[in-house]
């Protein structure tokens, strides 16, 4: 497994991670014993940084998260971002000092810790990203250490290049994948030139750039998949990073055939499946410091996991995915985020 320095926390951590959304909530129901057994499996398979936030089913995922790093002992070796801001309506007012000590405390006691290794604000209004007052609040919770670091998770480039000119901002958390290239215009150059770590989500657009999904692919209830896709519930862009599913479908069958393409003397005897290649290649971008595919099952964090010991898959591998995305969704995506 690769590893990456996270920005200005000064920590060392694997570049594929684990984002822990689907182990809460929004994705159909898991039991707990899955989840202890996803971790497990990312563990044991070099990752080393796992994402959550204290809304993920109500703080279940970070409830999970803190029961499994518990078994482990002190020296698990693990760092853990969650994220704080959405249990309240999204208004500016709500981001104060007041409710980040409720959050905070309410994320500590669930993960089992005094100190947060990272914390992020959770997708916040871009009133929020541009006010020094929070700034000043993030200051005082590190400095009374109740956090280690703060970051910002955010929706748009516009809203990362913001918080990236924020001098104690240690991380950007954003949407990266072969569907939404935007932040390699600036983002990535900017956090590269701050020390600023990018963690890298929605890495297989929901699942599309796993190539499995077909036209009667059905979604549970529960799962934003179903009941997110004209984005009533949250930003549409985090659910298939905000591509239309049909022609998510043709991009994606494209996708398959580019990571089809890459032989087993770039890999290794065992040629990468689709979502391992999509996995790979936002790991491998420079200023990325881990990227966060989520995982239902062990045997899927373990695939994941491997994606992050792949060799580097080259210029030609990228001038293929720009080549996807320019011809299916640069006149649509880019606008937007």
């Amino acid at each position: 497994m690769r590893e990456h320095t996270l920005g200005k926390t000064g920590r060392t951590v694997s570049a594929v991670g684990l984002g822990t959304w689907q182990l809460g909530a929004d994705w159909g129901e898991v039991r707990e014993a899955d989840a202890l057994a996803v971790l497990g499996a990312a563990a044991d398979s070099g990752v080393t940084f796992f994402d959550t936030a204290d809304v993920y089913g109500d703080g279940r995922s970070e409830q999970a998260i803190g029961k499994f790093l518990g078994g482990r002992g002190p020296d698990h070796g693990i760092t853990v971002a969650t994220k704080m801001g959405r249990r309240l309506d999204q208004l500016p007012e709500n981001y104060v000092m007041e409710n980040f000590r409720a959050w905070t405390d309410r994320s500590r006691k669930n993960l089992g810790v005094d100190t947060l290794d990272l914390l992020q604000l959770h997708c916040p209004p871009t009133a929020v990203v541009t006010t020094d007052e929070v700034y000043d609040a993030l200051d005082t919770l590190v400095a009374e250490g109740a956090i280690a670091s703060y970051g910002l998770s955010v929706e748009t480039c516009s809203q990362a290049l913001a918080a990236i000119a924020r001098p104690n901002v240690a991380t950007v958390q954003i949407i990266l994948n072969a569907f939404r290239l935007k932040p390699l215009d600036e983002v990535l150059p900017a956090a590269l030139k701050a020390g600023v770590g990018i963690i890298a989500r929605v890495p297989l657009a929901s699942g599309l750039l796993a190539g499995k999904y077909t036209a009667g692919t059905s979604f549970a209830g529960s799962d934003h998949r179903n009941f997110n896709r004209d984005g009533s519930h949250f930003d549409v862009g985090e659910t298939f990073s905000g591509v239309d599913y049909a022609s998510g479908l043709q991009a994606a069958a494209a996708f398959a055939e580019l990571a089809a393409s890459i032989g087993t003397t770039e890999v290794g005897t065992t040629p990468p499946t689709t979502a391992q290649a999509a996995v790979a290649w936002v790991s491998q971008l420079e200023g990325v410091s881990t990227v966060i595919p989520g995982a239902r099952s062990a045997k899927q964090a373990q695939a994941n996991a491997r994606a992050g010991s792949l060799p580097e898959l080259g210029d030609s591998f990228t001038d293929g995915v720009r080549n996807i995305y320019d011809a299916q969704f640069r006149a649509t995506i880019h606008p937007r985020w």
